[in-house]
């Protein structure tokens, strides 16, 4: 089931996030986050965006949400879209479902356009955006350093 996100929900959702902070490049936090600093982040997106789960069997197996792109008020119709599914959980359709209930919500905002930015390469979240018809439009080399190595992003873009 999809529902809306609750405060209680912060330290499972930390629990997701800290996973890809430590294993992957799909976000560039270098270091894992306290639950002070996401519960933080968790009102401050949940204030004005929707913030949501997915939960089965009394278990949250993933999350999405929409969050501000920039600060400047030019960009206060854009929207970045972010959905993290638990790392043992890949492969049964919940990053679907998930952005499926999230553009709708932001559907019916007043939004243009939903951004994502993906470190690539990413084939499954490339894969994932382009099923809800999002086209890159950006590839931005060597911004992001962890692990190492120098990580590349695309910018995906969808006209709601």
């Amino acid at each position: 089931m999809i529902r809306p996100v609750h405060i209680d929900d912060a330290k499972v959702l930390l629990d997701i996030y800290n996973y890809y902070v430590l294993h992957s490049t799909a976000t560039f936090d270098l270091e894992p986050l306290t639950i002070a600093v996401f519960k933080e982040k968790f009102n401050r997106i949940n204030a004005d965006y929707p913030f949501i789960v997915f939960e089965e069997n009394n278990e949250i197996l993933g999350y999405a949400y929409g969050s501000r792109f920039r600060p400047k008020p030019a960009y206060d119709y854009v929207v970045e879209s972010t959905v993290y599914v638990k790392h043992d959980c890949h492969g049964k359709q919940i990053g679907t479902k998930l952005y499926a209930e999230l553009l709708k919500l932001l559907g019916q905002m007043n939004l243009n356009t939903v951004l994502g930015v993906l470190t690539i390469p990413n084939d499954a979240s490339i894969k994932l955006h382009e099923k809800f018809g999002f086209k890159q439009v950006a590839e931005l080399r060597e911004v992001g350093f962890k692990f190492g190595e120098w990580q590349n992003i695309g910018i995906w873009q969808l006209k709601l």
